[in-house]
């Protein structure tokens, strides 16, 4: 029996659903730093101007998933659980920095 044919599916569904996310937040991050270049501003004002952009996203993919015929992945907007998700994992990524992970890494070069 092929051993491929009962592979389980779920390893490579996480692995594009984490090399998603890392796309996400690579991009994120570059355009803040970027726009930051460009425009300097307080430190926390840039964070506050990125908390209030994150709040208007998240209007918007709410919005869509309300309508009819929008987004069909299951997800229902509740702002009240939503938001303290979202306040957990801020909280989580001030109290516990990502530790490095090699998958993860940029290559510095190349052997």
């Amino acid at each position: 029996m092929n051993p491929r044919l009962n592979a389980d599916p779920a390893p490579h569904a996480c692995a594009e659903a984490a090399s998603a996310e890392d796309t996400l937040d690579e991009s994120l991050r570059r355009a803040f730093w970027q726009s930051l270049n460009r425009a300097p501003l307080p430190a926390m004002q840039a964070l506050e101007t990125a908390a209030r952009t994150l709040g208007a996203l998240y209007r918007q993919v709410a919005r869509a998933h309300e309508q009819p015929g929008g987004c069909r992945c299951g997800w229902e907007p509740d702002p009240d659980c939503d938001l303290i998700v979202l306040e957990a994992n801020l909280a989580a990524a001030l109290l516990h920095p990502p530790q490095p992970d090699l998958l993860r890494m940029p290559a510095a070069g190349s052997a």
